[in-house]
């Protein structure tokens, strides 16, 4: 009797075994780089499009969904899983892609990928050009018009002369913004001052030297995952200041929406939702080296009213106010 129980017992779990690996169910891996608003957009976009479009968590899909807070040991042990077990991945950020990619060619694997909040895909070389790339990866850029935020600056302030760039300097996507607003400030007769940060620990005196000392006329800060997960930090330094009157140009709506001043930028729910229709398409049998990098399509201008009126005691003009998508009150 304990042999033929034995038996049936061993039978059970190799067909439990067997119909858990044939489930049929696509499996899609999500691995995001760490948690903040923007990116919790992305990825909260990103299956949004997936579920309006068909396509639902343990019905017809297989979400795994990995993020190692920022640290990289851990970052690379989840890429190696989720290249190992997934016909599909969504990578979100720079150092998330970069891993998935690397562990996509040491697994020797063809497995497609997607990115999303990439701010310069061709320079990370995670693809070779933006069109045609003729590759398993393809996905989103969070490039926002850099130019058209410098110029925030001087609708802000027209007799403004100094601005002042932060960013993180271990995140080159966060660098590669930082590059183009100096070069966008001198173009409008701005001189730019960039200082970086390693931890968020130097925010505060590189926040008050830029401000007190260097008497900056605003603050710009790019899509950085280091600032945006301590957005609250950086607007409880500038209401310290708030006299010297120092508006913070943003790059994205949550920013904006967390205390920052001013921004046309993006929201990264839309751009998620913009990559998980580049999924759909995959899913539905459209090969991915067919899909070319997409810019964000949507741009809002956000404007937050108490920060830039109440605390800093600025004056805005009323044709930008009228021309804001979002205005934060």
């Amino acid at each position: 009797m304990k042999k033929i129980f034995l038996g049936l017992l061993i039978m059970i779990s190799a067909i439990t075994l067997i119909s858990c690996k044939s489930d049929g169910l696509i499996k899609i891996g999500i691995l995001q780089y760490v948690s903040h608003e923007d990116l919790d957009d992305a990825r909260i976009g990103f299956i949004k499009a997936l579920e309006e479009n068909g396509f639902k968590d343990n019905v017809n899909i297989k979400l795994t969904i990995l993020n190692p807070q920022a640290d990289n040991n851990v970052m690379q042990l989840q890429a190696k899983k989720l290249v190992r077990s997934n016909d599909l991945i969504l990578a979100i950020a720079t150092p998330a892609a970069l891993a998935i990619v690397n562990e996509v060619k040491e697994q020797g694997k063809n497995t497609k990928v997607l990115f999303t909040a990439v701010t310069d895909p061709v320079d990370a070389k995670l693809v070779n050009s933006l069109e045609n790339h003729g590759s398993n990866i393809t996905g989103t850029s969070d490039l926002t018009p850099i130019d058209r935020q410098i110029e925030l600056v001087k609708e802000l302030k027209p007799d403004a002369k100094k601005i002042g760039i932060i960013y993180t300097a271990s995140e080159t996507n966060s660098k590669a913004q930082a590059d183009i607003a100096s070069m966008e400030a001198q173009k409008l007769g701005l001189s730019a001052i960039t200082k970086t940060i390693s931890t968020i620990g130097d925010l505060a005196p590189i926040f008050n030297s830029l401000v007190v000392n260097d008497k900056v006329d605003a603050i710009y800060i790019p899509s950085d995952n280091l600032l945006s997960s301590n957005i609250g930090q950086l607007n409880e330094l500038n209401i310290a200041k708030a006299s010297y009157q120092v508006p913070i140009i943003a790059s994205t709506t949550f920013q904006v929406r967390e205390g920052a001043g001013i921004t046309l930028g993006l929201s990264y729910k839309n751009l998620g939702i913009q990559t998980g229709l580049m999924a759909v398409d995959i899913l539905n049998g459209k090969d991915i080296k067919e899909i070319d990098v997409e810019m964000i399509e949507k741009l809002e201008l956000a404007i937050n009213k108490t920060s830039l009126i109440e605390i800093l005691k600025l004056e805005i003009d009323a044709l930008l106010l009228d021309r804001a998508d979002i205005i934060f009150e």
